[in-house]
């Protein structure tokens, strides 16, 4: 095995040399064509013979204890095979993105949390068997006003620490200019294009589980725990994922229940959550309050920078919305201040959705920016550049990589952005206010452990596996074009196998790792082949040219196939963190622009053009970048302009639990968006020196429109998302 950790910097010679030329482009998907003639497998489809369909019953009101159920009635429906209720291994709450859900407890911990599972012959027969099970419980008043709970600081949840470094109040009472302003953003949903589903069968004492999930290594553990067997015994798979933006990352109790109904009953079962009951049964990113305060001196250089918030969890959970994550590393400011306190809820759980902290919490950091270069009379891109540290402000350490200051030029130019901002509502296009607006992005990398097995074939062709997803991002092309430049091969001569557990284990896709991380597992592996294609070629590695499946070195000249001599060359590639990782403050970065207008009659705000330039290490594959940038910045729009997902306070129910009420940006509301990178390769974050992308685009491009409101019109909202109501009483006369 090839194992790499990162302890030094690291490049692979072979991906410099670029010999194939495949890298990098913009290649289209090579899991296209199987995506649109419908060969592509997804979690609920073309279920094994013989399989039953599941509804899950929820708890009808959301704190208490179930004292009761009478399943009679379900049971008494033709085709209804089992109503499970009765065992321990049941979990008792939804899923979430940190840990197993209490299993076997009696205890309501919020509305809609499952507590009995019907099985039956089609999916029309288990609902309609649902709706008879009747739940007797005993109400408690429950908690679901956020507002109305007293917030916590020490709580012993989530991964980022309290930080309080200097004396926040004598540095701001010593500041030329101080800001001190409050954000509030939703409750927001992860809202994938395909529903949570898993089709589940026992066999010969071990458990198969297609299933709709973006880390399936962790959940094999997961799974097997929560049903008390061996890992060993567990089956993972998920070859194509719909969409997760971190809603998947967690095993939901779906997957448990099924589990449980197929060992019962000796049949396949298959379960698909409806869009409505996913509000419940699906995590979603916690609503928040933000304080910012900052003190800086007459040039609007910052001294003091505090970010300290507001974030709800429910009894079950111990995620905790890390909100100033990347506000931790932005800006200068000897004295720093974060800290996310606690409000406990009886709501379903919250967990990691698309950039967990950055992407709210761009919204208050990159807001208070805007409005302290007001205050100075700045430009806003000047007061950025005024406040670019030399280091990482908080731990002093190096930076790997860091082009911000080159994404503000490059952006600015690209947008057209003026050095001298125009005064809020003096532009007008008939009853239209135009604005601009623009934010910074950062979206924190990470170094994880992954392995990749690459195998030349007999044939000159290429095998790469591991257990990685494709959760629309592109893993399968990149993966396919890394083992491409290392070996010398067009992508069409590489196949790619993902999503199985049986394969190499990686850290599967959240967090903006999954690219990177991967990546740099094949090409290791593929460092490996090449050495032995080196011995057989009489040669150093290095003295090897390898193009379109030939391999040339010192005037000698043999295919890939010729050098396999009948039998396949294989080996396995290994990454993880190590000294390299801890030694650099690594991130990706980027700059946001956005030209909006407002009507001045009905508060209506349309987006009318955005322009991003970012910084992500190397470029994997230009077009499956660029298009994980554009859905953030699109979901950037969505979040500023209507995303909100309203809770009744008198029974903790979601009365928006769709997409006929929770209103999420569509074709209508997208305008032309430009998206550029700004390429340096990171040494330091991996081998490959790719680094993060699925989450960059979404983190500052809400701010970025939010800001342009506010130069159209002359209203700033502090209340996320921004809707007429919240402009109409001060917009400018007509």
């Amino acid at each position: 095995m090839a194992e790499l950790m990162m302890d030094a910097p690291y490049r692979p010679a072979a991906l410099d040399r670029a010999e194939q030329g495949v890298l990098g482009r913009p290649l289209d998907r090579i899991d296209g064509p199987a995506k649109v003639t419908g060969d592509a497998q997804y979690a609920v489809e073309r279920a094994p013979a013989g399989t039953t369909y599941a509804a899950i019953v929820g708890a009808p009101v959301g704190a208490g204890r179930v004292t009761g159920i009478d399943a009679a009635a379900a049971e008494a429906l033709a085709g209804v095979l089992a109503v499970i209720h009765d065992d321990a291994r049941m979990p008792a709450g939804g899923s979430n993105s940190q840990n197993l859900s209490t299993q076997g407890s009696a205890r309501i911990f919020h509305l809609g949390q499952p507590v009995a599972l019907v099985v039956a012959e089609s999916a029309e027969i288990a609902r309609e068997a649902a709706r008879r099970v009747r739940v007797a419980v005993d109400e408690v008043p429950g908690r679901y006003d956020v507002a109305a709970e007293t917030p916590v600081s020490d709580h012993g949840i989530g991964f980022l620490p309290t930080i309080a470094k200097g004396d926040l109040e004598g540095a701001l009472a010593a500041s030329a200019v101080t800001l001190d302003r409050t954000w509030r953003t939703p409750v927001h949903f992860p809202a994938a294009l395909e529903p949570h589903g898993s089709t589940l069968w026992w066999e010969d004492g071990k458990l198969t589980v297609r299933s709709s999930n973006q880390v399936i290594g962790a959940a094999k553990a997961t799974i097997a725990k929560a049903l008390g067997i061996d890992a060993d015994r567990v089956r993972v798979l998920a070859p194509f994922v719909g969409g997760g933006f971190g809603g998947k990352t967690g095993v939901g109790p779906e997957v448990i229940l099924a589990a449980i109904a197929a060992e019962r009953i000796g049949r396949p079962v298959k379960v698909s959550i409806p869009r409505a009951q996913s509000a419940a049964l699906v995590h979603h990113r916690s609503d928040t309050v933000q304080r910012v305060r900052l003190g800086a001196d007459e040039r609007g250089v910052i001294g003091a920078i505090a970010h300290e918030s507001v974030a709800a969890q429910n009894d079950d959970s111990k995620f905790l919305e890390p909100v100033p994550f990347g506000t931790l590393p932005l800006y200068r400011g000897e004295v720093r201040h974060f800290r996310t306190d606690l409000v406990r809820v009886d709501l379903p759980a919250t967990g990691a959705v698309r950039a967990p902290g950055e992407a709210i919490g761009s919204f208050a950091v990159e807001g208070a920016m805007d409005e302290l270069a007001e205050m100075i009379g700045i430009d806003p891109i000047e007061l950025r550049r005024r406040n670019e540290p030399d280091v990482d402000p908080l731990s002093g350490k190096p930076f790997s990589t860091r082009r911000l200051l080159d994404c503000y030029t490059e952006g600015a130019a690209r947008f057209g952005w003026s050095d001298t901002m125009p005064t809020p509502g003096s532009r007008r296009e008939g009853e239209w206010l135009i604005g601009v607006g623009m934010a910074a992005s950062l979206r924190g990398n990470f170094t994880v452990n992954a392995q990749a097995r690459v195998r030349l074939e007999a044939d000159g062709r290429a095998t790469v596996e591991c257990d990685m997803t494709d959760i629309g991002t592109g893993t399968y092309t990149i993966l396919a074009q890394t083992a491409g430049e290392m070996l010398g091969m067009p992508v069409d001569r590489v196949d790619v196998r993902l999503g199985d557990t049986d394969l190499p284990p990686t850290a599967g896709s959240g967090g903006s790792f999954g690219a990177g991380s991967s990546a740099s597992a094949v090409a290791l592996a593929c460092e490996d082949i090449l050495v032995e294609l080196a011995r057989r070629m009489n040669a150093a590695p290095d003295e090897l040219t390898l193009k379109d499946g030939c391999v040339r070195a010192g005037g000698r000249e043999a295919t890939l196939a010729e050098l396999t001599r009948g039998t396949p060359i294989e080996a396995t590639g290994k990454t993880g963190p190590g000294k390299e990782s801890k030694a650099t403050s690594q991130a990706s970065h980027g700059a946001q622009f956005a030209e909006v207008a407002v009507n001045a009659v009905t508060g209506e705000v349309r987006v009318r053009r955005m322009v991003g330039t970012f910084d992500i290490g190397r470029v994997l594959n230009e077009k499956t970048a660029r298009s994980q940038i554009l859905g953030g910045m699109i979901w950037g729009i969505s979040y500023a302009l209507m995303e909100h997902a309203v809770v009744d306070v008198r029974t903790g129910a979601f009365v928006t639990p769709d997409f006929g009420e929770y209103h999420v940006a569509v074709s209508a509301d997208v305008p032309a968006i430009e998206v550029n990178f700004i390429e340096e390769v990171d040494d330091h974050a991996n081998p490959v020196g790719a680094k993060g992308v699925g989450e960059l685009g979404i983190s500052g491009a809400g701010a970025a429109v939010m800001n342009a409101v506010y130069n159209a019109c002359g209203v700033r909202v502090y209340d996320l998302p921004i809707t007429p109501d919240k402009l109409l009483a001060g917009l400018p006369a007509m």
